[in-house]
């Protein structure tokens, strides 16, 4: 079965809004896991709009697998060397973005990058990168050795918004099963993510090779309705 990796991000974002110190992250976190999560995802900004080091901190003392998303910096790079969450996922960031609006260029920037991923490596933490679905780019992973890939999948959850685009939608899932085959077959794992809800998701895991989903918003975004825990209870329901 595809695993879920449940992203807090937005907790965060709620709590930052009126800088109180609660909704707790951490507790929801807690909820998430009750709830099937198979591992809590969270992103690290430079500009610390949501989620907090100390939220990293306290998250990474929970029972379960920890994907910390990070740019590739200096600054986070020695944060990450000295958490040591089980895995990261390098991707592109800009401060005027609402939320990640593409894939990490991974061809422009390899020199960049292949120090980076050493030395996570060398500390025995898996790495991710978050690319679009093109075959540069997956190349280009495989080159710098990463762990996985994880698909953006932003596009293909846009398409299926928008009345009209059936066509659309089947092509840019189309593409993503492709170079999810592509990206096995030169040795790397996958995940996917980005925009999924409780609806588009139901194509995306017939995908073969796909490892596991990442998802947050909508998670979040139905937690506040449900709860927590059944959000998530109803995620799993739709990935199987």
């Amino acid at each position: 079965m595809i695993k879920l990796g449940v992203n807090i991000d937005h907790i965060a974002t709620l709590r930052q809004a009126r800088q109180e110190s609660f909704p707790d992250p951490v507790q929801l976190a807690k909820e998430a896991i009750a709830g099937g999560a198979d591992g809590i995802v969270c992103h690290l900004r430079e500009d610390r709009r949501h989620i907090q080091d100390n939220d990293v901190i306290a998250l990474r003392k929970l029972n379960t697998r920890l994907d910390l998303e990070m740019a590739a910096t200096a600054e986070m790079l020695k944060f990450a060397l000295k958490i040591k969450p089980d895995m990261v996922t390098i991707v592109p960031e800009k401060r005027a973005e609402i939320t990640t609006e593409g894939g990490l260029d991974v061809v422009r920037y390899k020199n960049k990058l292949g120090p980076i991923i050493k030395k996570l490596q060398a500390k025995g933490i898996l790495v991710s990168l978050f690319i679009d679905p093109v075959s540069k780019q997956i190349e280009e992973s495989a080159v710098l050795t990463a762990d996985f890939i994880e698909i953006h999948t932003g596009k293909y959850a846009r398409a299926s918004y928008v009345k009209g685009k059936k066509l659309s939608q089947a092509r840019e899932l189309e593409k993503i099963g492709l170079f999810t085959q592509k990206a096995r077959l030169i040795g790397l794992r996958v995940n996917a993510g980005h925009g999924l809800d409780y609806n588009n998701v139901k194509e995306i895991v017939r995908i073969p090779g796909m490892e596991e989903l990442n998802i947050g918003f909508s998670i979040i975004a139905r937690a506040v309705s449900v709860g927590m825990k059944q959000a998530v209870i109803d995620m799993r329901r739709a990935i199987r």
